[in-house]
């Protein structure tokens, strides 16, 4: 096999995501001690994780050179079973109060 088929990104670009990974690290725990509650310090923390989990699968995994079918297939199926969890999850709220009126009273 040819040597030359296969590019390797620079180390430039490795020495880049892990520095943006280290600020991002370090946004998260500035978010977890800044005081912050409920829905806003979860979902900057969340937020922040997701970022860094974007940038590990894109550089780290070689995500970012794949083929887009490629691409479609790792992350198209974690995408639809977070849609399903966010629907759940809202839907969660509805069920409570409808079982606590009907059986409660």
């Amino acid at each position: 096999m040819d040597q030359g088929s296969h590019q390797q990104p620079e180390l430039r670009v490795y020495l880049h995501v892990w520095l943006w990974l280290f600020v991002l690290s370090v946004l998260s725990y500035l978010v977890d001690l800044s005081g912050l509650e409920g829905i806003l310090k979860w979902g900057l923390i969340t937020l922040l994780m997701l970022l860094k989990a974007g940038l590990i699968v894109a550089f780290f995994m070689h995500m970012a050179w794949e083929r887009l079918s490629i691409i479609y297939t790792v992350l198209l199926p974690p995408a639809a079973l977070l849609f399903l969890a966010v629907l759940m999850a809202l839907e969660a709220n509805y069920t409570l109060s409808s079982r606590l009126t009907f059986f409660t009273g």
